[in-house]
C-alpha cells in the first residue's frame, strides 16, 4: 500500500503536485494570498483513495486523468463543472464521477473538503461481461450521477469502509487476495450505482454455453486458483464463455454466482486452517480470514457461523 501526503500554500507547487498526481492541469485564484491544500492519499495497485482539503477557491482545468475519478464532497462545493458541454455543481453529501477517462474537465472547488476515488476502467470491464479469450469491451459510465439515491448511498459505504478499514491498516492492505477482492467489490459498487455500457443479461449463444461441461470447467479452476487474486472474467476465460454465459451456468445448475462459489470455496479453506492452527501458534481469526480474502471480519464471521454454526473463533480455540 502506497501513502502520499501534500501540504502547501504555495500555488505553484500545488499545480505542479496536482499535474503529478492526477493529470497535466491548470489552476488560478483570484485571491493573491490562496490559502492551503492538504491532500491524502492510500492506495492498491489499481485503487486510490485521496482526501482532500481546500480552504480558499480554486479554478481548474484537467486533461484527461485516463481513470475514472469519483468525487464525494463532504463540505464546500464544487461549481461550474464542465465537462463535454455538460454543466452541474456538487455540494455536501453529493458523490459523482468527474469526467469520463478520455474526456478534460474544468471548474471551481470553492472552499471544499472531499474524497477522490480513482480505478483503472479496465478494473470495470473485468468485473462486467467480457467475452473469453480477449480483452473485454471497455466499460463507459453513461451519467456522472448514480442513479438512485441508495445506489450512492451504497458505494458511499463501500467507499468509506475500504478507506477507513482497509487501507488503514498497511498488514491487510498489501495482502494479494484481500486487494484484488475490495478493488472487485468496489468496480461492482460503481456499476450498480451509475448508468453504464456493460452488458449483463445473457443472449442466446450464452444460454446454449451454460451446460455441465462449462460448469465443471469453472469448478475445476476454482479449486484449483482459490488462493490467487482471480476474477470472474478470469473463470469465464478458463470455461471458454463469456462471463454471462458462466453467470447463467451457475444460476441455473447451482442456483449461486461464480463469485459466491469462490467465496465458499475460500471459506472452507480458511476453516481448514481454523482447525489445523491454535492461538498459541499466533495465529488469529483475522490472519485466516485476511489470508482467503475476507477484508471485512464481521461479514466474515457471519459467513462462517452461517456455514459451520459457531463463530470463527470457537473453532481457532478447540
Amino acid at each position: 500500500m502506497d501513502t502520499l501526503f501534500f501540504d502547501s500554500d504555495n500555488l505553484d507547487l500545488t499545480e505542479e503536485f496536482l499535474s503529478r498526481a492526477y493529470a497535466r492541469m491548470r489552476i488560478g485564484s483570484d485571491d493573491p494570498r490562496a490559502g492551503r491544500m492538504r491532500v491524502t492519499r492510500t492506495a492498491l495497485p489499481s485503487v486510490t483513495v485521496d482526501e482532500l482539503a481546500l480552504d480558499f477557491e480554486m479554478r481548474y482545468c484537467v486533461t484527461p486523468l485516463g481513470r475514472i475519478c469519483l468525487c464525494l464532497v463532504h463540505d464546500g462545493t464544487i461549481e461550474d463543472h464542465r465537462v463535454d458541454g455538460v454543466q452541474d455543481s456538487f455540494g455536501p453529501g453529493d458523490l459523482v464521477s468527474l469526467a469520463p477517462p478520455d474526456l478534460p474537465c474544468s471548474g471551481r472547488i470553492c472552499k471544499a473538503r472531499y474524497t477522490i476515488t480513482m480505478l483503472e476502467p479496465d478494473l470495470l470491464s473485468r468485473v462486467a461481461a467480457g467475452a473469453p479469450g480477449r480483452r473485454p469491451e471497455p466499460v463507459r459510465l453513461t451519467d456522472h450521477r448514480p442513479h438512485s439515491p441508495a445506489a450512492a448511498r451504497h458505494l458511499r459505504r463501500t467507499i468509506g469502509y475500504l478507506r477507513d478499514h482497509l487501507l488503514a491498516d498497511p498488514d491487510l492492505a498489501v495482502q494479494p487476495l484481500i486487494a484484488s477482492t475490495a478493488a472487485q467489490h468496489l468496480a461492482a459498487g460503481v456499476l450498480a450505482a451509475f448508468p453504464n455500457t456493460a452488458l449483463t443479461e445473457p443472449t442466446a449463444t450464452d444460454r446454449n454455453d451454460a451446460h455441465p461441461v462449462t460448469l465443471r470447467h469453472a469448478l475445476a479452476y476454482i479449486d484449483d486458483h482459490a488462493d490467487e487474486p482471480i476474477t470472474v472474467a478470469d473463470i469465464a476465460e478458463a470455461a471458454h464463455v463469456t462471463v454471462r454465459a458462466l453467470q447463467y451456468a451457475f444460476r441455473r445448475h447451482l442456483d449461486t454466482t461464480p463469485l459466491a462459489h469462490l467465496r465458499r470455496v475460500r471459506l472452507s479453506h480458511a476453516h481448514a486452517d481454523l482447525l489445523a492452527a491454535t492461538p498459541l501458534d499466533g495465529t488469529t481469526v483475522t490472519d485466516v480470514a485476511a489470508r482467503w480474502g475476507f477484508f471485512h471480519p464481521g461479514r466474515f464471521a457471519a459467513l462462517y457461523r452461517a456455514a459451520y454454526g459457531c463463530p470463527p473463533h470457537r473453532t481457532l480455540a478447540e
